[in-house]
């Protein structure tokens, strides 16, 4: 395994006087593919909001890199640029597939950017719609679209929030194989939340289960989901209501 990407240490969020994330430790490692599972409410989607250096901590750091992110500060916007996020319910501009996915790179200055925006749209399998108003597109199409606007940036990191939670069986099989070949071919570390055990089980490298903010564990994926230590985890990975 290589060295971290990410290094967590007493990190906490706190809104309106009440804690909602509370890790005392936790390395990304450089390249891998984690995901989180849990319930709703555990933290999961703010923790990406600040793996993406959107807000800062309330307490504590976010080692990227060499570079440490804490209360009160802005994260450099090279590094910032470095990091980029796939949501569950995309937004698109009312302007062509070609043109939501040029998006990032022209407000980042690359003019010139149609060979890199057709190689993101064959790599999702929408090349032949390129042209077409992204308001007629369906919802897995419509995912695809923002998943094709992330790649197109070649980020480091991608964090994927619920990114196939409304889509048919057909469209998350397309995303998840585009996840693992970012992966495997361009060495892309990936942090995916989902609620959807099966897919966690089939993408994780190391899989992490967060409670009420807290981690309760993380282990390689062979191990989180068929040894799990902690009872709460091997509740929720059985397919138990934990709360």
């Amino acid at each position: 395994m290589s060295a971290p990407i990410y290094r967590l240490e007493n990190l906490a969020k706190d809104y309106n006087g009440r804690r909602v994330l509370d890790i005392e430790a936790l390395e990304i490692q450089d390249g891998e593919i984690l995901t989180l599972v849990g319930p709703s409410g555990a933290g999961k989607s703010t923790l990406l909001r600040l793996l993406n250096f959107l807000e800062p901590p309330s307490q504590g750091s976010i080692l990227y890199r060499h570079a440490r992110f804490r209360p009160g500060m802005e994260m450099p916007l090279d590094l910032r640029r470095k990091v980029t996020t796939v949501f569950q319910s995309p937004i698109l501009l009312n302007q062509s597939v070609r043109d939501n996915v040029a998006y990032g790179l022209r407000l980042r200055g690359q003019e010139d950017s149609q060979p890199a925006v057709r190689a993101a749209l064959e790599q999702v399998g929408l090349a032949h719609l390129a042209h077409q108003p992204a308001r007629t597109l369906s919802g897995g199409e419509a995912q695809r679209v923002a998943l094709a606007r992330a790649i197109v940036l070649a980020p480091e990191v991608l964090l994927m929030d619920e990114p196939t939670a409304n889509l048919d069986p057909y469209n998350v099989g397309l995303i998840e194989t585009i996840v693992q070949a970012l992966n495997r071919d361009r060495g892309t570390t990936i942090v995916l939340v989902t609620h959807n055990v099966f897919q966690a089980r089939r993408l994780a490298q190391r899989a992490a289960f967060m409670l009420d903010g807290r981690l309760v564990e993380v282990a390689a994926g062979a191990d989180f989901f068929q040894n799990a230590q902690d009872p709460r985890t091997a509740a929720f990975v059985r397919g138990e209501m934990v709360y």
